[in-house]
């Protein structure tokens, strides 16, 4: 059955069948990317052999395709999801988060990584690199729906979806300096890190992302005001607009996943309120149906063996990234970050930092460039932790935050949702 066709076929059936039960997946403690990543693994090579991307060609190469699709897909919902004030108002508090959190954040993953698994640092500081941006795909289900508007403030929701977005293109500079320190001299290493990974990949991939989010705004108000779109198409915009950013990005051999997200982050600046809460939801369901297929792929390709290999420092190196990667980090930086008032929320934010599609774009990019299998081997694990970790906690721990919300503000007599509201009134 490893023919495209089979894949293709197997992969829909699989969503269609999630999509039936999503209300009652919405309840319960296994989230769909969980229980698509189990399903992965029963028809891959292990089990039931109904899906071998090795029997394809080059997996490192196919898995970096469909994640770099799937995460440009799940970029520009995340930047619809964001109010255009957002950025304008916060962007103290997302530079902090996204500079000096992501800065510690990879300090303390390369640090595990080299004590937990002992390879040659700079492999380390690659791994730590790769697991170091949370995934936006895995962190859309935490930030939204009823549970999440009911239970987690607004602010805090919208923090995670920005750093959710931006830092995954800006993990692009932390990704490349290990691995270039690793393929090339030291000097002409850093050269081209500054000259290249920070001045083109990352500074060019900014300025076109967002020319093309303007330019792509503009286009589509004319055509509004001509009468010339139907409404339907608005939603097949804005997934072409994430396709045409993720493309272009590759042509221009720059930073693909910045480009997107800041073309997004534009597109939203420009168009109306109104008109990007009803792509939102169309986005958001766009997102989900490419989220399943690639966390069945993930299943399929796990590498058991070399798991195996790493030993209890493998096991070990999960438990203490999930706890020591960002939940610190995030308690440390809470004076900085006006909208995360509390150490619960500080906790919150911390925790939910899930690693996935991001993490497998990088990885199997950096396999095939390096021919490292370790780089994959870790990363896997580590990203099917947190798929485990983070999907069984989130209605929970989501529950929980309200609660503990709710009886800080009995005497106000406001919801989780509108507590910040209130405060912010009050500064």
């Amino acid at each position: 059955m490893n023919n495209f066709n089979a894949i293709v076929a197997l992969l829909g059936g699989v969503t269609l069948i999630l999509g039936l039960g999503s209300k009652w997946l919405s309840r319960s403690p296994l989230p769909p990317t969980l229980l698509a990543l189990v399903i992965g693994v029963l028809v891959g090579p292990g089990v039931f052999n109904l899906i071998d991307l090795e029997a394809l060609g080059d997996r490192p190469s196919l898995m970096e395709s469909a994640a770099r699709l799937t995460l440009g897909i799940g970029l520009v919902g995340v930047a619809l999801r964001i109010p255009g004030s957002y950025p304008r108002r916060n962007w103290r508090e997302m530079l902090v988060l996204i500079s000096l959190g992501m800065a510690l954040m990879w300090a303390i993953s390369t640090a595990l990584v080299f004590l937990l698994l002992g390879v040659p640092f700079w492999i380390a500081a690659l791994i730590g690199a790769i697991i170091t941006p949370t995934d936006p795909v895995a962190a859309s289900p935490i930030v939204t729906g009823e549970l999440a508007e009911e239970n987690i403030p607004e602010p805090v929701r919208h923090a995670i979806s920005f750093e959710s977005g931006a830092n995954d293109g800006l993990g692009y500079i932390f990704v490349f300096l290990p691995f270039l320190l690793l393929t090339r001299p030291t000097g002409e290493a850093l050269s081209h890190w500054l000259t290249k990974s920070l001045l083109w990949d990352v500074g060019v991939a900014t300025l076109a992302g967002l020319a093309l989010g303007y330019i792509a705004a503009k286009l589509l108000q004319a055509a509004e005001r001509r009468d010339a779109i139907k409404s339907e198409w608005r939603l097949v915009y804005t997934v072409a607009l994430a396709l045409l950013a993720v493309g272009a990005g590759r042509l221009i051999k720059s930073d693909e996943v910045l480009l997107v997200f800041a073309a997004g982050a534009m597109f939203t600046q420009v168009i109306s309120q109104s008109d990007r809460e009803n792509e939102e939801h169309g986005q958001e369901a766009v997102n989900r149906f490419f989220a399943i297929p690639i966390f069945i792929l993930l299943g399929t390709v796990l590498p058991w063996r070399g798991w195996l290999d790493l030993g209890w420092g493998g096991l070990l190196l999960v438990i203490a990234v999930l706890l020591l990667r960002r939940p610190p980090v995030l308690l440390l930086l809470r004076p900085l970050l006006r909208d995360i008032r509390t150490p619960s929320e500080a906790l919150f934010v911390g925790w939910f930092g899930p690693i996935a599609v991001a993490a497998i774009y990088y990885a199997s990019l950096m396999e095939h460039r390096t021919g490292e299998p370790v780089i994959w081997h870790a990363v896997s694990l580590v990203i099917c932790g947190s798929v485990v970790a983070h999907g069984i906690t989130g209605a929970p721990l989501t529950k929980a935050l309200g609660r503990r919300l709710n009886r800080q503000e009995q005497t106000s007599g406001l919801l989780p949702k509108d507590v910040h509201k209130a405060h912010d009134l009050a500064r």
